[in-house]
């Protein structure tokens, strides 16, 4: 899997199968011009308001189909260097002529009923097949998985049971998945057109802007010095910029080749030093107060304000980074590690004086999602706050060169998030014209004999699997759309369930078999795969048992209305975040006994169950194994005491 690593360092988004295109001189100068113009026009739309969805829909997807036309060769073998091909070109106009059409033919065809002519399918046919040779380029394994369900529309009719249907014929399928809205032009388009699309610009901006460099640096003196100080840096400046990108894939890329070396430098094994940083990328997709963008479109979804997810992922992310903040801490006691030397590291004061003026942009963010303003405008204004906050001092200023490359890097960066999303209107188009996202719900109902518990189950291998090898915002519109109704047939709150599914959807960017995040660390680690893929599971064990409880207890997600009745819940669970991590590394304050560390993973999980009795269960474990510890020190220091007292006699 080295290619692998090797491939997403190339700057390729995530999702993707085949390398850029590197162009040189010219061609690469054009690109530069139409992805300068794609960011300018998005975010136009976004401040001027001028374009109905439709539209704006269709001039984003002209843009991403030129982009993936020109960036991705159609084949992999020797075509990584040359210009774009005749057919490129072909597939360039066949793709402006398709979305055009329905440009310049929407509003008609609205007024005369919907009723379609011959020639509306067969623009609607060949805008279909653009958006499925875009896929195919770029994110190859969603692009089968859109086919089978496309084919389904057609053979439904043959299936017995409650999969089956009545059939569909072609036109039928192409007036939903063109000329529809809930088919290309859905809302997954619809998500990366809007909220997708300015944040991935947001972040590139705080790229440029030296945002990044300034965490790192902020990691570096706040945990920098304490033992395993590395990989706690790595676990800080991992969950924040993956929080600002959405891209576990990409951000191991990054981060990962300064993180991965420097952990392994300090001591740590290089599968575990590569696990850690996966686990941290994964993260960062799901934790407030950006989550990758994903929490903006689940609030879309539950029809409720960006803050009330911002605040129901606290409790999630924050056990998520609590129990691996530990897992790294213990494992450097056990191994015996230091951290990093103290002329190493620079002086707060001196990173806050000279770089803290960067984090200005985050925090009209946050500042504006707070006071009630959209996503959208939020975003707007906090990429003008970036080149703002550069101009406060010389040596971070952004000058025009700085601002078009922002720009540029934005655009490409949407590229593969928005090919993903494209073809997954394809998906959901057929779970609505089908109704089988109701036949799933229907059937695990009748499989698990209503059980939640065996139906969660069920939806948690499906979420995984739905995700795997999908960016994390499009990722998480197809479990919204197919799985996340299963829980709701069983009564579970909106937000637990689509919280369920989120989590899982991103873990599987860890999870074997198709662990990308793992596989890119485990490149640069130049370690076995499988094994940091495992490594990863293990390190992450708190998110993959987390939305259990928050979906039988839904208090565990902070209500904004009521967040008094979740404190309890959440700081018992981070109790037993401590003692799950102390298990799963084998240090408390000494080294862990089998016994011990089979104790403290079972108090782990009582903590974490909110209940007055299995608080109180796992709260006596943890306190018993820690005077057996302590018990054990202390007769240990007597021992060496009475030892050197018995030598110097």
């Amino acid at each position: 899997m080295a290619k692998i690593a090797e491939f997403f360092k190339s700057g390729s988004t995530d999702g993707g199968n085949i390398k850029n295109r590197d162009y040189t001189r010219k061609t690469a100068i054009l690109i530069s011009v139409l992805a300068v113009i794609w960011s300018i026009f998005q975010l136009y739309s976004a401040v001027s308001g001028t374009f109905d969805a439709i539209s704006l829909r269709a001039w984003h997807i002209i843009f991403l189909l030129i982009m993936v036309f020109l960036l991705y060769p159609a084949w992999k073998k020797g075509q990584i260097h040359r210009s774009p091909t005749l057919l490129d070109a072909l597939l360039i106009l066949l793709s402006i002529v398709s979305f055009g059409y329905l440009l310049m033919n929407y509003n008609d065809i609205a007024l005369r009923g919907g009723y379609l002519l011959p020639r509306d399918y067969v623009f609607g046919g060949i805008g279909i097949l653009m958006v499925f040779e875009a896929a195919r380029r770029v994110v190859g394994n969603l692009a089968v998985l859109a086919l089978l369900f496309l084919l389904y529309n057609f053979v439904g009719t043959f299936i017995p049971g409650s999969f089956g249907h009545s059939g569909f014929g072609l036109n039928r399928v192409i007036d939903h998945m063109f000329w529809g809205s809930q088919g290309i032009f859905g809302v997954a388009i619809g998500v990366s057109a809007t909220f997708v699309f300015l944040f991935i610009l947001f972040g590139a901006f705080l790229k440029i802007s030296g945002f990044s460099q300034f965490i790192n640096d902020l990691a570096l003196t706040v945990a920098g010095r304490s033992p395993g100080g590395p990989a706690k840096v790595a676990v800080l400046a991992s969950s924040l910029m993956g929080m600002i990108n959405g891209s576990a894939l990409a951000n191991v890329a990054t981060t990962g080749t300064i993180t991965i070396p420097m952990m392994k430098e300090n001591g740590y094994r290089s599968r575990f030093a590569a696990a850690v940083e996966a686990v941290s990328s994964t993260g960062g997709q799901f934790a407030p107060p950006i989550m990758g963008a994903a929490g903006f479109v689940m609030a879309e979804y539950l029809g409720v304000p960006y803050t009330t997810v911002l605040v129901a992922a606290l409790v999630p992310a924050f056990l998520y980074y609590v129990t691996l903040i530990f897992v790294v801490h213990f494992e450097a006691k056990r191994l015996g590690l230091k951290g990093i030397s103290k002329e190493n590291i620079p002086k707060m004061v001196e990173v806050i004086k000279k770089q803290g003026h960067l984090s200005l942009p985050l925090i009209v963010l946050i500042t504006l999602l707070f006071m009630g303003y959209t996503p959208l405008y939020a975003a707007v204004f906090s990429i003008a706050a970036c080149v703002v906050a550069s101009w406060l001092r010389k040596e971070t200023r952004m000058g025009i060169k700085d601002i078009f490359r922002a720009l540029e890097e934005g655009a490409k960066g949407a590229v593969g998030v928005g090919a993903a999303c494209a073809i997954i209107g394809i998906i959901i188009g057929t779970v609505s014209l089908t109704g089988l996202g109701l036949a799933f719900g229907y059937s695990i109902m009748d499989y698990t004999n209503e059980s939640l518990l065996f139906a969660g189950i069920l939806v948690m291998l499906m979420s995984i699997v739905l995700g795997m090898g999908v960016p994390g915002v499009a990722a998480y519109v197809i479990v919204a759309t197919v799985a996340a109704p299963v829980l709701l047939e069983f009564d579970v709150e909106p937000m637990a369930a689509h919280m369920f599914v989120l989590i899982y959807a991103c873990l599987s960017n860890i999870t074997p078999p198709v662990a990308l995040a793992s596989y890119v660390a485990s490149g640069i680690a130049d370690s076995n795969q499988n094994k940091v893929s495992l490594t990863a599971v293990k390190l992450a064990l708190t998110g993959f048992i987390l939305p259990f409880f928050f979906i039988f207890e839904p208090n565990l997600l902070l209500d904004p209305t009521e967040l008094m009745s979740g404190i309890l819940p959440a700081v018992t669970a981070t109790i037993g975040a401590v003692a799950l991590a102390s298990g799963l590394q084998g240090w408390l304050f000494i080294r862990d006994s089998i016994i011990q560390r089979i104790l403290l993973i079972g108090a782990g999980f009582c903590m974490m169950a909110p209940g007055v009795w299995s608080n109180s269960l796992g709260l006596s474990i943890i306190l018993i194994v820690s005077v057996w510890q302590l018990y054990i020190i202390k007769n240990k220091n007597h021992d060496v005491s009475t030892r050197e007292r018995m030598l110097s006699q």
